[in-house]
């Protein structure tokens, strides 16, 4: 432990923010003193921890197995048959978890395809820029899939039904969006705490970067319509004539798979949005039964003529051909799958890809994950985990980071999603192969990448529609370009990181917290700011304004808190005057911990995965049997209690202080 001197001032002072664990201090001015118990705050420095102790530390994957030299000839090929054989087997979970993915995102549009279809249709609600944000999200996470809604949107926009200044807030919208698949895929980790904080910490980096580049660029672009000026000058300074389709390229692997489960008619939704009438009763699943009609000249023989009286029947004439004009009726099949002309109606359907694709994406995770683990030991993981985190030499190490932009973005345009590959890396970054650092330039290249297929899609528009159609899609690439030149060349703007390291460290702490998480970011926020909307601009100022304002407030006295605490009074060096719950998640944490006390098997499960950087509970609890009473005094643990666990809680505990307000 250092010396007081070391974290103190002149006069031996604690210093402001080094204290028990779980707390703050902050002097009094008289050598007292106070304790913060709040759980949010900007850590005073990341890396005062010793480095056996960091919780981001990568970890050492160590081979127990035999050295390649102690083998014999044998168990040499049996080591390659068997590391061929996992590599293969990875492949083909990596393959149907990317199915699964693609399926998840078609139940998502079955079950809320026509609601977002239905919600462009408003376009005095559209007009609101903020609005438009806060639909772009709700639609994407409604359809799991940003190329969906900006489909819809270039759509409209080439219909003649969205002006494109309109639209480019939704676009900024589905950015944000897009980054809630991958933040579901971190959830499946939640077995092992540090795999956990990890694994959110690298999906929720993707949702701090859109947040944070939404809440600077949009005010920008309402402003001074930068995004919408640069894109036009652009497109007039080269004569851009029509394309081919964007190429498939990963689908072209994938599809023979997912078209045999399920078909959809993506047009359904945007005649939806372009106000269509007769598009609201039509299903979103394909009907593969098509059938033409032909008019033809065909020779027909006409039968001779029966006639016939009281007591008897006679034929007059004969048989003779002739040529009429016959409609012929042909059935075709255009697509087969497994849900072709059924009698579900499209919401069933829905529910039963959704149990499925869940079902799949869990098991396929699970196992990638073990595979990944036999497979990263020994010098393996050594030259991979090098491979990946390791910078080029100086003085080019900063060359680094742009280069994993440009991965990802290049593998992000090979299969064509930012979600299947932000979700495909938070496992690896789970495991600890690729560190927070090196995931945060890959995902800024994934942003990227899934704005190059909108571009060649574009392309593939035809006279007046080629032009609009890809304004809007340089739109969505210049912002994401914005947005990497703000938050990543200079290190110390690259909050993202330093945000989603707080959520990691607090999902670490409280498991229960990701659910909520999702819940506010996706849903209850968009929401809320959406019922606003509709009942007017005044009213979402009248609400908005103070609210944000209340926000950056807090926001600030959380970073003078951390940094500048004598900048202060006495009483805001701490949120201890506020009630427990509004600045600590720990009541909260209780009530959840109350409602599963009696739960079975609940005493087993978490002593089973109470790991070393979950909440001891107190010594007077050793020795007892009794779960209900070792539940409760686990929940309601002192700062004694705190003080005596380990450092690596301590550690946690003193990058959270602050407020939850």
């Amino acid at each position: 432990m250092k010396s007081s001197q070391d974290h103190g001032d002149s006069n031996g002072k604690v210093n402001e923010n080094f204290g028990e664990p779980s707390t703050s201090s902050t002097s009094a001015g008289n050598g007292s003193i106070v304790r913060n118990t709040s759980e949010l705050n900007l850590p005073e420095n990341e890396n005062w921890l010793p480095e056996e102790v960091d919780p981001w530390a990568l970890p050492e994957l160590k081979d127990t197995g035999k050295k390649w030299k102690e083998l014999n000839g044998k168990e040499q090929v049996l080591r390659v048959l068997t590391n061929i054989s996992k590599l293969l087997i990875l492949l083909g979970l990596l393959y149907l978890f990317i199915c699964s993915l693609s399926i998840l995102s078609d139940a998502f549009k079955l079950l809320g395809g026509k609601t977002a279809g239905n919600i462009f249709t408003n376009n005095s609600l559209l007009s609101n820029p903020v609005a438009g944000v806060v639909i772009g999200i709700l639609v994407t996470v409604l359809v799991q899939s940003s190329s969906t809604s900006t489909s819809i949107v270039v759509s409209m926009v080439s219909a003649g039904l969205l002006k494109v200044n309109i639209a480019i807030p939704i676009i900024m919208g589905s950015n944000v969006g897009t980054s809630v698949t991958n933040t579901i895929v971190a959830l499946l980790q939640a077995g092992d705490r540090n795999v956990y904080r990890r694994a959110f910490a690298g999906a929720t980096v993707h949702d701090w970067f859109n947040w944070l580049s939404v809440l600077v660029l949009l005010p920008i672009e309402v402003a001074s319509g930068y995004l919408y000026r640069l894109t036009k000058a652009l497109l007039d300074a080269f004569h851009i004539k029509s394309g081919e389709e964007a190429p498939d390229l990963l689908k072209v692997i994938t599809n023979p798979l997912t078209k045999k489960i399920i078909q959809l008619d993506k047009k359904v939704i945007e005649e939806i949005a372009k106000g269509t009438l007769t598009a609201q009763n039509k299903s979103l699943i394909k009907d593969c039964v098509k059938s033409s009609s032909v008019t033809v000249l065909k020779n027909v023989t006409v039968m001779n003529e029966t006639l016939c009286s009281l007591f008897s029947c006679w034929e007059q004439g004969r048989n003779f051909s002739t040529e009429n004009n016959v409609t012929i009726t042909h059935v075709t099949s255009e697509c087969d799958h497994l849900f072709k002309s059924t009698n579900l109606s499209d919401t069933a359907v829905g529910i039963i890809l959704l149990a499925l694709s869940l079902l799949i994406l869990c098991l396929c995770l699970i196992f990638i994950v073990k595979v990944l683990h036999s497979l990263l030991k020994g010098q393996i993981a050594v030259v991979i985990k090098k491979v990946i985190n390791t910078d080029f030499p100086f003085p080019f190490g900063w060359l680094t980071g742009y280069l994993a932009i440009a991965v990802g973005a290049g593998m992000t345009f090979l299969v064509q999603s930012s979600s299947i590959f932000t979700s495909a890396i938070t496992p690896l970054i789970g495991i600890g192969v690729i560190s927070i650092e090196r995931a945060y330039p890959l995902t800024l290249g994934s942003n990227i990448g899934t704005t190059t297929t909108a571009v060649l899609a574009s392309l593939a528009s035809s006279g007046d529609k080629l032009m609009q159609s890809l304004q809007i899609a340089l739109c969505h690439l210049f912002f994401n370009i914005s947005g990497i030149i703000i938050f990543y060349p200079i290190p110390f703007m690259r909050v993202p990181i330093k945000l989603a390291k707080m959520l990691g460290n607090l999902t670490a702490k409280y498991r229960w917290f990701a659910v909520l998480y999702l819940l506010i970011a996706f849903f209850l926020l968009p929401g809320v700011v959406l019922g606003l909307s509709l009942a007017g601009w005044k009213v979402l100022l009248g609400v908005g304004l103070p609210l944000l304002l209340l926000i950056i407030i807090v926001v600030i006295i959380n970073i003078l808190q951390s940094r500048r605490p004598r900048w202060l009074p006495q009483k805001l060096r701490t949120w201890n005057f506020l009630p427990l719950w509004m600045h600590s998640l720990k009541p909260l944490d209780n009530l959840i911990m109350a409602v599963w006390r009696n739960r079975p098997g609940f005493c087993k499960l978490k002593s089973k995965n109470d790991d070393v950087n979950a909440e001891k509970p107190s010594k007077t609890t050793s020795g007892n049997t009794n779960c209900s009473k070792d539940i409760a005094e686990y929940s309601n643990q002192t700062f004694d209690d705190i003080k005596n666990s380990d450092r690596l809680s301590h550690g946690m505990d003193h990058g959270l202080n602050g407020t939850w307000l």
